[in-house]
């Protein structure tokens, strides 16, 4: 069973990259998953995502997080949402590729007034791929950074009974 972690921020070693491996990390130990996880970081595929054609490196990366049994989606916020970038990528997945699918969405934000954000816009996007998002998604504010670790064990604790009833049931998704 694999745990892929898609990091929708444009700038290479993020902090949302971190978060998002992190956080994958802790869901994955919890399940006694492998710890070895792949990450689909977008900084590189950016410039490629808008190409008319299929390209390579993109074409691996769509294959690895539809075929990925539990996928942690992760993006700064921008503008009060996800970023471009991970839309972008998307877009270029086919209908219903996130069937059989467990969504974790995260996002990384400055300000607490965009907490909703991962409920409201992220949470549907995965929903409308037919993901399962089987738990509330998880909003990290900047200013949490410092004590991350206590906040990810937390929330791994909540989420991978969630998780794992979902992986064994296999339900269809939820909005």
């Amino acid at each position: 069973m694999s745990v892929v972690t898609l990091v929708g921020n444009p700038r290479e070693g993020s902090r949302t990259r971190s978060v998002a491996v992190e956080a994958a990390e802790a869901v994955a130990r919890r399940l006694g998953l492998p710890g070895a996880n792949d990450v689909v970081d977008l900084s590189a595929l950016g410039p490629h995502l808008l190409a008319p054609g299929p390209v390579p490196g993109v074409e691996v990366a769509l294959e690895l997080v539809a075929e990925a049994r539990v996928l942690v989606v992760a993006s700064p916020t921008y503008k009060g949402t996800y970023t471009g970038l991970l839309k972008a990528f998307v877009d270029r997945l086919r209908p219903e590729a996130l069937a059989g699918v467990v969504a974790l969405p995260l996002l990384v934000m400055g300000d607490a007034k965009h907490t909703l954000a991962v409920e409201v816009h992220l949470r549907p996007l995965l929903v409308e791929l037919g993901a399962t998002v089987p738990t509330p998604g998880l909003a990290v504010l900047e200013s949490q950074l410092p004590g991350l670790g206590e906040i990810l064990n937390g929330w791994a604790d909540r989420v991978a009974p969630q998780v794992a009833a979902a992986l064994a049931v296999g339900q269809p998704a939820t909005a």
